[in-house]
């Protein structure tokens, strides 16, 4: 079974910085793609950063710039540095990973969500 485990302290004021991470726990053969999703109270899900296996990184127009990717590949964990908050960067941040999972002699597809980390303005 594969997990994905946030974490990160979720206080911060407007014009801050904040790491979240995402370990990506269980016996796994790859991570294909990790996204990171936002989402504000009332709204749908965000995309705003994804990290594809080879090192390319995409990022949503409203956090190029200030958000950072990058990962430790010996722990399968990924990381999102967030820089200059705004209100609007704040919400439920989530983790979700895709990538395939050994069991035994075959491989078999994951994908799989993290428990969500809060992002709160502490002004």
């Amino acid at each position: 079974q594969v997990q994905l485990v946030e974490s990160g302290v979720g206080l911060v004021q407007p014009g801050g910085s904040l790491r979240l991470s995402c370990a990506v726990t269980g016996i796994i053969f790859s991570i294909i793609i990790m996204d990171w999703y936002r989402q504000a109270p009332g709204n749908e899900p965000e995309l705003v950063a994804s990290f594809v296996s080879g090192g390319r990184t995409n990022y949503a127009d409203s956090v190029k710039g200030r958000f950072t990717l990058s990962t430790d590949n010996g722990n399968h964990t990924v990381y999102l540095q967030m820089n200059s908050l705004n209100p609007e960067d704040m919400g439920v941040y989530y983790c979700n990973a895709r990538g395939a999972r050994l069991v035994g002699a075959i491989l078999y597809p994951y994908n799989s969500w993290g428990q969500g980390t809060q992002v709160t303005d502490s002004s």
